[in-house]
Parts: C-alpha cells; structure tokens; sequence
C-alpha cells in the first residue's frame, strides 16, 4: 500500500468522518464473511487486509504517530507529511518486523531526505545488510549532522564485524554483538537524554 487515501478512495483533506464512512463502506463490501464459499474469497481477504492497514495508518497520522515512544519525536514532532511521507508508520512498521510494508511505503516516498535515509538504513539492518545500512546512515548523518539518533545509528552499525548476515535482525548477542532492541533502546535514550537538555 503506497497511499491510504487512494486505498479508501478519498482526498487527504477529508474529514475525519468521512474517513469512517469511507472505510465501513469498504468494509462492509470486502468483508470475508460476504465471500464463503466463493473463488474470490483470497481476493476479499487481501483487500480487507489493505482497507485495515491504510485506516490504521491514517487513524496513526491524525493522531500524531500515536507510537507513544521517545524515538519517534526526533525533530519531528513525531510525523511528517512532507511530499505525503508518514515516517511514523514507516518506523512502526520496521519496529515491529513488517518489512515489507515498510520498504514499499519508503519505495513510494517522493522524498529522499535525511529521515527517509535515516529510516532506509534502519530497514537494512533489520535485514542484516550492515554494508547498505552503514551508507544510509552516513547519507542521514551528512545531512543532518546535527541528529543524535542517526549518529548514533551509524556509531552502532560502524561496531558491528560482518558486513553481511545470513541470520535474523542482528547478531546473536552470545557472539559479542548486538540486536536491533539493543540499538533501539541505545537510540531512545540518546534522545530522551537530547531532549532533557532543552
């Protein structure tokens, strides 16, 4: 799903209302229940599916990220819209291991600045590319020098001794090393740190 709008079939500019309305009606007309026993019933279930995620990541915009974790205020006040890019789902989708979903929302994205490299580098460590994540980061650091989380990042990414892993989202941490909990709580502290400075 690359825009939620365009999935329910509505403007951005729509009312909070219309977005329920929009999304029942969606709702109701793919709703498995409607598809027993039919050859589209695999269809109605993927569409149902897109339908949930695009209000859900609407509902998460208007609500500000809605995420509830320090991380995602980093300079952002937990959200962009810039070029109609929902950082904030891209981060929660990567956090909770929905990849995919994360690198089709950052594929989509019009916008290629230091967030989006940020969050780039992130999907590819997630994937164990540490070579393609270190290069994100660095993008990141080079245009927001300034940004403690995406320094830290590539501080993190810079330890870590293989460029590439067969395994997981990081390595095992009996191994010496780290998992993306360990880089994620190091990043939020960073940040609640930057923040009580203020």
């Amino acid at each position: 799903m690359t825009d939620p709008y365009k999935t329910l079939g509505i403007p951005q500019n729509a009312t909070d209302e219309e977005v329920k309305r929009a999304y029942r009606e969606l709702a109701k007309k793919y709703h498995p229940d409607n598809y027993v026993d039919n050859p589209l019933a695999d269809l109605a279930q993927e569409k149902m599916k897109e339908i949930n995620e695009a209000y859900d990541t609407i509902t998460r915009m208007r609500r500000g990220g809605g995420s509830g974790q320090a991380g995602y205020s980093s300079g952002y006040g937990g959200y962009s819209y810039q070029s109609g890019t929902d950082y904030s789902a891209i981060r929660q989708a990567i956090q909770s291991g929905n990849l995919q979903y994360a690198e089709e929302l950052l594929n989509a994205s019009q916008t290629r600045d230091a967030e989006w490299n940020f969050l780039m580098g992130s999907l590819n460590y997630r994937k164990g590319w540490l070579d393609d994540a270190r290069s994100f980061f660095q993008r990141a650091c080079n245009m927001n020098p300034s940004n403690m989380e995406y320094r830290q990042a590539l501080n993190t990414v810079s330890q870590t001794n293989s460029p590439y892993r067969q395994t997981g989202y990081g390595p095992p941490a009996q191994n010496g090393g780290f998992d993306m909990c360990d880089m994620c709580t190091a990043m939020m502290c960073m940040n609640m740190m930057c923040n009580g400075c203020r």
